[in-house]
């Protein structure tokens, strides 16, 4: 029996490689949207990351691999006195920042949260600019973060419009992997080969399992897997910075590239090129720390809350719950039986639409076992039935529209059903900002709050809602401002 032989000849590089090493490296962002926006994304998503650490199950797993550990010049971690290396940095940024499922939100094919990315990218730019002062040099200024960011979004949101990456079993944070390489890559000051290797290296790394965002596996490590992602792109990035060699074929070699082994041989699909358009269009978690297909599910629950209490009833008197919503949250949160930890509860949109039918409210803390004790609970879940509308669907995919569209009727046991409660598009959505904007604001001024005093409040805030002090001032001056 004889066998074809397999061609040594090194092959020329992936076009979808080329094309995100090429936009990190000669992309100009023009847009003043894009960066206002990514301003609003780093105080919100540094905001989230403050508020985790009020939670003892995200703290212990911060600081230094080997406890007591400092490094000179390294990264600051907001809210801490850690200073640390850049990739420990990063995870502990990344993992803050992710905890609360309370950052922003990338819905497509795949979905995910682009600013998991800012673990990396602040590490670096922190680590750069102190080792910069330090030797006489001039340290990078907070523009370089904002460009960072949105490239990062950007590469990680046009992949994930038309490549569904669950659909495999593949946890989405494989894009935050990529996208932190390239553009932590480019603020190392790597070469274009030196860029296109360590992106490679992210392909071809070990990629995550979804099974711990899903039933009956739901657990923490979905609350720092993007602190590991991007954590391992800072890795990969500094390994390629010393000349470790990368796979021109990663995704296409055939039986052994990425499409073979992990995406049914299919090849990555893309609706437009690389610009400004997802940091555009990012959708802003305010209101709620809950998975965001359940967003308007959760503005709807509070609403009939509100209906509820004006005609002297309550969430006890309901008979029966039906959430008219799309596909992609009937397959990810749509959720029946026992629910185990605060990750499974924060991804059951009935868990999140009966809490504010009962309280009024849904906070972070309304995951933790003891509110979740409530019976009353469970017994609303039991009478809470997802139903896909096919429409709700093809608007979710519509790029023009991009809704997360939930409807919810109540039917009482009286057998009065009150009126639908539709909602399209909820307040962290670009077609809301005007709204939004403000809430975001408050927010964080919230989560501030929650950390430091009144004067240290002030400083942060003086510098951050104003774009062009932000944007000016150099990296490690700003992370000093979140020293506690």
């Amino acid at each position: 029996m004889t066998t074809a032989m397999t061609s040594a000849t090194r092959p020329s590089w992936d076009k979808v490689l080329i094309d995100i090493v090429d936009y990190v490296l000669d992309y100009r962002v023009g847009s003043d949207l894009a960066y206002e926006t990514a301003r609003n994304c780093l105080i919100d998503t540094l905001g989230c990351g403050l508020e985790a650490l009020e939670y003892p199950a995200c703290t212990k797993l911060l600081g230094p691999v080997v406890l007591g550990t400092i490094v000179p010049n390294g990264a600051r971690v907001p809210g801490t006195q850690f200073q640390l290396d850049p990739v420990q940095a990063a995870f502990n940024i990344g993992t803050m920042i992710r905890w609360l499922d309370f950052n922003d939100t990338w819905l497509a094919a795949e979905w995910g949260h682009p600013s998991d990315n800012l673990g990396g990218i602040l590490a670096v730019a922190d680590w750069l600019s102190r080792n910069a002062v330090a030797t006489g040099k001039r340290p990078l200024v907070m523009k370089k973060v904002l460009t960072g960011m949105i490239k990062a979004h950007e590469i990680q949101g046009c992949i994930a419009l038309e490549n569904s990456f669950n659909k495999v079993g593949l946890d989405h944070v494989v894009l935050v992997k990529v996208a932190s390489t390239a553009v932590v890559a480019q603020m190392l000051g790597l070469t274009r080969e030196e860029i296109l290797n360590a992106v490679s290296l992210a392909w071809v790394d070990g990629q995550s399992l979804r099974t711990y965002r899903h039933a009956p596996n739901t657990g923490s490590r979905k609350s720092w897997a993007a602190g590991d992602a991007t954590a391992r792109a800072v890795r990969l990035a500094l390994m390629a910075k010393t000349g470790e060699m990368g796979y021109p074929s990663v995704l296409t070699a055939r039986d052994w590239g990425f499409y073979d082994v992990l995406f049914d041989g299919k090849p990555f699909h893309f609706q437009r090129p690389y610009g400004s358009y997802v940091m555009e269009n990012v959708l802003f978690k305010i209101s709620f720390p809950a998975e965001f297909h359940a967003q308007t599910a959760v503005e709807a629950a509070m609403t009939l809350h509100a209906a509820l209490k004006k005609i002297g009833k309550s969430a006890e008197d309901i008979k029966k719950i039906t959430i008219r919503t799309h596909e992609a949250c009937i397959r990810i949160i749509d959720k029946k039986g026992p629910l185990n930890n605060p990750a499974d509860r924060d991804h059951c949109i009935q868990y999140m639409v009966a809490v504010p039918l009962l309280y009024g409210h849904l906070t972070a803390a309304d995951y933790e076992d003891d509110v979740a004790v409530d019976p009353r609970i469970d017994t609303l879940r039991d009478k809470i039935v997802c139903v896909e509308d096919p429409l709700f669907t093809i608007d979710y995919h519509d790029p023009f529209k991009r809704s997360i569209a939930n409807a919810l009727t109540v039917e009482l046991t009286t057998g009065e059903v009150l009126d639908e409660v539709v909602v399209e598009y909820p307040i962290g959505h670009a077609r809301r900002r005007k709204e939004g904007i403000p809430l975001l604001e408050a927010k964080f001024r919230t989560n501030l709050a929650r950390r430091f005093p009144t004067k240290q409040q002030k400083a942060i805030l003086d510098v951050s809602l104003d774009q062009a002090t932000l944007e000016a001032m150099p990296v490690n001056d700003y992370v000093d401002l979140y020293v506690i």
